[in-house]
Order: C-alpha cells, then structure tokens, then sequence
C-alpha cells in the first residue's frame, strides 16, 4: 500500500557533514552515555548540566546530518491508505474522516450526526503496535536479553517503531507513514525556549526527559552496534539521535495501556486512528472489549455531521500536556500545581504531628497539588495544614480526648474546623506560601502577557511562556483564596461563632479528590504516578463497565527507571516549597 515508498536521504555538497568514523561516533556516544549517567548535579547547577548534555548531542546530530529515515510527501499524503488499511483490518471507519483542524492539528471530522455515548470507534488488537508485537518482531532476541528493554515498555516501544519504519515490508507502514515527521515536545525546543522555563516548576521535568533521552540513545546505539541478538535488525547501520526523538515522542504522546490476550496484566500499545483524537474536558470515553478483543471508543457528546470528534485524555496538568503531549490546554479544568510541604523532624510537636497525621493515612512529608479552582485544595492537604497548625491542646484533643477517632475522619472535611484560630493559621500559612513561591519566578504574570503579544513569538517559545504564566496564576489564586478565607475566618472569631459539631454519621472520610478515583476500575493512566516509598506506583485509570483495561491515558516516554522516574514528583519541587526546613513556618 502507498503512493510513495520510503526513502533514506544522505546530504550533499555544503550542508552535508563529513564522513565520520565508527570509532570517532563512538567515542562521541561513549562520552554522552557517561555524561547522562554520572550523578545528579548539585542544586542550581541542573541547567549547566543540561547545556553540556545538549552540546554534545548536538555535536552527534550534525556528525549524522542526513542519515535519518524520512518519507517524501506530506503527513495527510498517506490518510487515504491509512484509512483504507484499518478497514481491510476490521477497524470502523463509517463515521469519521481525518482532518486538518488549523492551530489544533490533524483530527476526527464526524462524516455523520453522532449521539453522545455512541459506539463510534473500534480498533481490533491486530492493528495495535504493542511491547507484545515488538517481541514476535525481529526485535525479539535483543527484548529477550536486554534488561532495559524489559523494564520500559515505551522504550521497547519507540525501537519497534523504528524498525517497523525501515522495514518497505511492515504491516503497520500505512499507520507509520501517516504519523507526524517532528513534534513540539520540549525534546524539540531550542535551548532558547528551554531558558523561558528556568524558574518554573515544569523545568525539572523538562531538562531530566532530554537526559533521560539522550542516555537512552547513547546506551542503545552502543548496544546495536555491539550486541549479537541485534546483528539482523535494519537499525544498526542507521541509527540516529534525530530517528530516536522522533519515535521516543511518538509514543510519548501516543502510547497506552491495554490488557493482554489472556486479560491477566496490561501493556502498552500504540493506537491508530484513535490516537488522532484531540483532547478537551469531560469524562473518560475509551475503554478495552476483552471478548470482542478490540479497542473501543464512545462518543463524548453529540456530534453534528462536520464537527470534530473529541476525547477527554485524563486529569492531566499543563505541565503534563506541554512535557508530554506537545500542546497547551487553555480552558484545563484540571491544572495544577505541585507544592511539597512536611512536618521539620527538629520541631518540638513533631511526634505528635506525625501521629495524628499517621492516623489520617497521611505522611508526615508529601507532595501536594494546588489546583487552578475551587477548592485550591484537595481534602488530604486540607488535613495535613489542619495538623501542621495545631496547638499541644489541640493534638492532645486529637489524639487523646472524647471521640478522638472520629474527630481524625474529619480533618479532611471543610464543615469542620478544629478552631477558628486553627482556620486562620492554615490559611494564612498557604496564602503566604503561594506568594513566597510567586517571588521565584522570574518575571511577573504581566511580563509574560507582554510576551505572548509578540507577533514573531515561535511555536515553542510561546508554549514555555503560556506554561510558566499558568504556574503563576494557579499561585496567584491560591493566595488569593487563602487571603480570603483568612478574612473569613477572622470574621467568625471576631463574631465569637460557634464551632459547627458533628455527629458520627456527619463524618467525612478522607479521599483523594481526583475525578478519576471515584470511577470503576477499568482503564490504567500512565503518567500520574504517586511516590511511594520511593518506587513509582502506577495508578489505575477508570471508566466503563467493561472487564478488561483500556487506553486512554498514556503519553509519556523519555523517562529512565530506576534512579530516574524516581522522584519525578519531588524533582522539579524548587526549594521555596519545602518547610521541613523552616523553622519559622513551623512555629506557626
């Protein structure tokens, strides 16, 4: 199938680099592997690292300058045999078209009226890239003895796509060919535009996925070139940086988790024609038919014939769908921002903090989110400033007095105060807080709205200035909120208001706040990980009512194990949001 074949271009004449030896690249590959894998650098020194890590890649990419594997034509060239080829393969394709949806991209234009919570979409197994088909590949013997490979799905992933690319034969070219050729990750950002982020939250996210990328590439073009098991794969004579940033973020912002054959565990898998799908709010649509064995997609709401076909991808933050996906949601209900708070182990109260939080099933350390709407925060962040403002008496009350158990189920429960004192505290605390964290950046939200007036502002700069200006307005109304109901609660001491009293039947139980956790247990999300321990525990996303784990909350590669995807919460936390240290907010 095709109209055109694909092609490998080498450069010619000035624009074309000299011949460069296997042992010089190497050499080139030895030393970023080293650089990429040496220890974390000290605090503030994050950004020279990635300066140095960047320049070598660089040195790498114009060494390969004409190598990388490319398809003439452009992308919506091949639509036509994409869509002819998921039909052939039992895919439906009767009530959509693709199409060019201007700032938004390419997507799904409804050929037809389609009723909210119809079944619109289905993709059989068949048609799916996954790490299963990836070890039925020749990639195979290298899956089977490389313990990298192993441990990262995604990573398996994004090789199985570049050998499935150089292969004219492949079962999935219709799918390959129709995929963007370059992305707006940040891994495609010039350092310029990484510099707009300096100060940010979303910075430490950013600059770890380049080294995380960059190690991968330096680790694997080694192991090609040097490992028996990959001797036959077509990657070996041709595989650049530019060919592996491009399928590392194709499954970034494609990938997902479905279930295997047997139903038994999930795994991750690339799907076409339903990764076309643009995001907006809503709920969760898409879920995984183990009998049917197919990919399953309902319609978020009722669509008119010409109008474009929707789906939610998840409670995700802007940081995440800038880092991850490539793009900036400006109505994301959603959004939030990161703030890590503790009890500092050097305060006179801290056992007894950290007893009453222990009883809440709340850590005496934790990273916390604050969200760009009301409430600001969540039930488990309202306990824990609840505990960390308590007076000895009011511990004491909570740990020892008339119907103590009782009382803990309701720190997470805002119709409760402990006292309005301690209502003041807490809230005083967070909106100086949020205002303490605003002075780290730096420019105001003023500054960047000037910015973003700018005519010639590119693509990517202005994706770092719409994020780090979403980061301070989230902050902004936090403070704000927190001045508020300080105000507020001044008011009802003043006015010597009783406190509200409960009844056993009036308690709260703590509970996440996410959307997403008071849903059946049918789809997994793989980009919201919790910290536990210091291992990476991948949620479970939910939806439906099917039996078996669905698609559609993924998107993210680029990440390393191990050390790596460890502390991804806590890694871009700047040091303005821990208190343990702060012996004045403690005293509070």
């Amino acid at each position: 199938m095709g109209k055109k074949s694909r092609v490998k271009t080498q450069k010619s004449g000035s624009g074309a680099s000299t011949v460069v030896s296997p042992k010089e690249m190497m050499n080139l590959i030895s030393e970023l592997l080293q650089k990429c894998s040496s220890a974390a650098p000290s605090a503030g020194k994050e950004w020279e690292e990635y300066v140095q890590i960047r320049g070598l890649v660089e040195k790498i990419r114009k060494k390969q300058k004409g190598l990388s594997t490319v398809f003439e034509g452009n992308r919506e060239d091949y639509f036509p045999d994409l869509m002819a080829w998921a039909q052939e393969n039992g895919a439906s394709c009767d009530g959509f078209t693709l199409a060019d949806f201007g700032t938004e991209g390419y997507g799904l234009r409804a050929s037809r009226d389609i009723k909210a919570e119809e079944l619109f979409l289905w993709i059989p197994r068949k048609m799916l890239m996954t790490v299963e088909s990836a070890q039925n590949s020749l990639l195979g013997p290298l899956y089977g003895q490389d313990r990298i490979m192993q441990a990262m799905g995604n990573v398996t992933l994004a090789l199985h796509l570049l050998c499935e690319r150089a292969s004219p034969s492949s079962f999935w070219l219709p799918y390959i060919r129709s995929l963007p050729q370059a992305y707006d990750t940040p891994l495609y950002y010039q350092q310029d535009d990484v510099q707009l982020l300096l100060g940010t939250q979303a910075v430490q996210d950013v600059l770890s996925q380049y080294k995380n990328t960059a190690r991968q590439y330096a680790y694997f073009y080694k192991l090609l070139q040097t490992h028996p098991a990959a001797s036959k794969l077509p990657l070996k004579d041709g595989f650049t940086f530019d060919d592996y940033r491009w399928a590392v973020s194709s499954v970034m912002t494609r990938q997902n988790q479905i279930p295997t054959e047997d139903g038994s565990r999930v795994t991750l898998a690339l799907i076409p024609l339903w990764d076309m799908c643009n995001h907006t709010n809503g709920l969760i649509t898409t879920g995984y038919n183990l009998e049917d064995d197919r990919c399953e997609c309902v319609a978020l709401k009722d669509y008119k014939e010409n109008e474009q076909i929707y789906i939610f991808y998840g409670t995700r933050s802007n940081a995440e769908f800038v880092i991850h996906n490539g793009f900036f949601f400006q109505d994301n209900a959603h959004d939030r921002v990161k703030i890590k708070l503790g009890v500092s182990k050097s305060e006179r109260l801290y056992a007894m903090k950290a007893e009453v939080l222990a009883r809440a099933g709340i850590p005496a350390s934790c990273v916390f989110a604050l969200h760009c709407n009301e409430p600001p925060i969540s039930a488990q962040l309202l306990a824990f400033l609840r505990v960390f403002c308590m007076t000895e008496e009011e511990l004491k009350d909570y740990l020892l007095g008339d119907g103590a158990i009782n009382k803990i189920f309701t720190l997470g429960n805002s119709e409760f105060p402990v006292s309005w004192e301690n209502e003041i505290k807490l809230w005083t605390f967070l909106e100086n807080r949020a205002a303490l964290l605003l002075k780290t950046y730096k420019t105001t939200s003023e500054d960047d709205l000037a910015v973003l007036e700018k005519p010639d502002l590119s693509l990517h700069s202005r994706l770092a200035v719409l994020l780090r200006l979403a980061e301070k307005q989230i902050l902004e109304k936090v403070s704000a909120s927190g001045r508020d109901k300080r105000l507020y609660f001044q008011t009802k001491l003043e006015e010597g208001a009783p406190l509200p009293h409960f009844e056993e039947s009036d308690i709260a139980l703590l509970e996440n706040s996410d959307t997403d956790a008071k849903l059946p247990i049918i789809l997994h999300k793989l980009e919201e990980v919790e910290e536990r321990d210091g291992l990476q525990v991948e949620e479970p996303l939910l939806n439906g009512e099917k039996v078996g784990l669905g698609a559609e909350e993924s998107r993210e590669v680029g990440r390393d194990v191990a050390s790596d995807r460890t502390g991804q919460t806590e890694a871009s936390e700047q040091s303005a949001n821990r208190t343990e240290d702060d012996p004045e907010e403690n005293s509070k």
